[in-house]
């Protein structure tokens, strides 16, 4: 029983020295090395995604308070580079909420909303619904920023404002004239309206505001949120923008290309871009007296255009039943490149893209969702089938409701949809992105949404700024004087030296004459000489006419004082 007691005591005791030995210093250097390398790694991937520039060289500075404020500016930078890269992990997931079949028999285009409807929870399914207008038809809507309002405009004069998760009527006008577009201004606290003639604003509750008379016979209007203006474009062609905080006009630009088909803005850098009957698609700025540049999409008329919140995809649709994507980004190779290209049964009349790339076609009397279009190229498969549809006859929807708009609500997995009818939300699961608090809340206070107006005002945007690199603001300019005038002057016609002279002396010291003696070689005949000579001649020509004709008014007695000035 010793014996065993003692075995034992031997085992435990043998065990614990072999857990008190401290690991060979090759295993310990080996593991030291790859945690090394594992945050080398971490940082470099955070830099790469969430990094502000090239790192600054604090070794290279002299003064020692100017060093340490940089190397603690340089270490701020890059712990946060890391938490935003850590954060990460939060959406790393890009493909949950979408609708996935489970065998390759299930079509995700066939899954109709009552389906949708029946397995939502009970808040998800309050958010399809159908408004009945069939009166005042066809309708506009708008979602606004926060994704709380919708922005009603019938043809007809019928306009209307509600916060559509509660159900909540704000207001209702009918002005009896035609509306042709209506887009929500700063806060969702004002609108405005293109009718018959004029532009008019009104507040949340209906009431006008402010009569824009130089906005006449507007179509289009987009409104940029962070520069206050309202870009606007009417049958004649003129693009105008209109500084909503101070009522100033900042520009009008004769596009030259008639009646505009399409109108959009980018997200990404404020550049507008207008459709023609062409099916040529041209960006203008209000800092630009011609469009900066323009592409050849399509046969016929643009019908549509939609850019993508990053401003590298843009999707249009034409009258030649084609959708083409088409590659903002400029490259040193080519300007603009065409991604994709499919073809739709009928000409598609609105679209839009959600925060997840989701792309929503109207056309006809159906609207049809892609998905991963981003994701495919001219030499890949093409998306060939629509990851969503709605309309044509299908779940009680009337075959002739024309479809008029299509917009996506910001933060929410639903779609809007405004037809000739009036009305219709439908859910798209997996449309929804996710917000900054801190730029934009769904749930903001009436003091948040205050403190939100005035930090915009503080912080508007120059319309300078408007260009199609925006990441030009804040770079050196490294050009000499010289270049930058021959930019600036590049428009101005050539000067004509020989149109400086003055020609207005007379005798034998006339600006003419002197500068044929000073810099008129005798022995070199060259075009500036000839016209200079035959500019003498005139001037000799039309003195001696002048001189004959005083003579003859002066008579016989008074003749030879005819060819004196006086």
């Amino acid at each position: 029983m010793e014996s065993a007691t003692a075995d034992s005591t031997t085992v435990k005791a043998s065990a614990d020295h072999a857990l008190a030995q401290p690991l060979p210093k090759k295993s310990s250097i080996a593991i030291i090395d790859a945690e090394k390398a594992a945050a080398k790694q971490r940082r470099e991937e955070a830099k790469k995604k969430f990094g502000r520039g090239a790192e600054i060289r604090t070794r290279t500075v002299k003064d020692r308070k100017l060093r340490a404020n940089l190397k603690r500016l340089e270490d701020k930078i890059q712990d946060t580079t890391l938490k935003a890269r850590d954060a990460q992990i939060l959406q790393d997931n890009d493909d949950a909420g979408f609708l996935e079949p489970e065998n390759d028999l299930e079509k995700t285009y066939r899954v109709a909303q009552r389906d949708i409807i029946e397995e939502a929870s009970t808040q998800t399914a309050r958010k399809a619904f159908n408004l009945q207008l069939n009166e005042l038809g066809p309708y506009t809507a708008e979602f606004s920023r926060n994704s709380r309002e919708l922005l009603l405009a019938g043809r007809k004069g019928h306009v209307a404002t509600m916060d559509w998760r509660e159900g909540r009527l704000g207001c209702e006008v009918h002005l009896g004239e035609t509306v042709r577009d209506a887009v929500w201004l700063s806060n969702a606290q004002r609108f405005a309206v293109a009718q018959k003639k004029y532009t008019y604003i009104y507040d949340r509750q209906g009431i006008e505001l402010h009569a824009l008379h130089k906005l006449i016979e507007v179509t289009h209007m987009k409104y940029l949120d962070y520069h206050y203006l309202l870009a606007t474009i009417g049958n004649a062609g003129v693009l105008k923008y209109l500084d909503v905080s101070t009522g100033m006009m900042v520009a009008e630009t004769p596009t030259k290309l008639g009646a505009p088909t399409s109108f959009q803005l980018n997200p990404y850098n404020a550049v507008m871009a207008v459709g023609d009957r062409s099916g040529r698609i041209s960006l203008w700025s209000p800092n630009s007296s011609s469009y900066l540049a323009k592409i050849q999409v399509h046969k016929g008329p643009t019908r549509a255009i939609a850019i993508d919140r990053s401003g590298r995809y843009m999707v249009s649709t034409g009258q030649d039943l084609s959708m083409s994507l088409t590659d903002l980004r400029m490259t040193k190779q080519e300007v603009f490149r065409e991604v994709n290209r499919r073809y739709l049964a009928r000409p598609g009349i609105s679209l839009d893209i959600s925060d997840t790339n989701l792309i929503a076609v109207g056309w006809g009397s159906q609207c049809s969702i892609f998905q991963d279009v981003f994701d495919k190229s001219l030499d890949d498969q093409k998306v060939t089938r629509p990851y969503m549809a709605w309309g044509g006859g299908r779940e009680g929807v009337s075959g002739t409701q024309n479809i008029e708009r299509v917009r996506f609500c910001p933060f929410e997995d639903v779609l809007g949809v405004s037809h000739t009818s009036g009305f219709s939300s439908m859910i798209v699961p997996g449309a929804g992105g996710s917000y900054d608090s801190l730029e934009i809340s769904p749930y903001e206070t009436v003091k948040q949404r205050q403190e939100t107006e005035v930090r915009g005002l503080l912080q508007k945007l120059q319309p300078e700024t408007i260009s199609l690199d925006p990441n030009f603001i804040g770079k050196l300019d490294l050009a000499s004087a010289e270049t930058r005038g021959k930019e600036r002057d590049q428009d101005r016609a050539a000067e004509d030296p020989i149109l400086k002279i003055k020609n207005r002396g007379k005798g034998k010291n006339s600006s003419l004459r002197r500068h044929l003696r000073k810099k008129g070689a005798r022995n070199i005949v060259t075009e500036e000489r000839l016209r200079l000579q035959q500019m003498y001649s005139d001037q000799k020509t039309r003195k001696k006419a002048n001189t004959e004709d005083k003579a003859l008014k002066y008579g016989p007695a008074l003749a030879r004082f005819a060819g004196r000035d006086r």
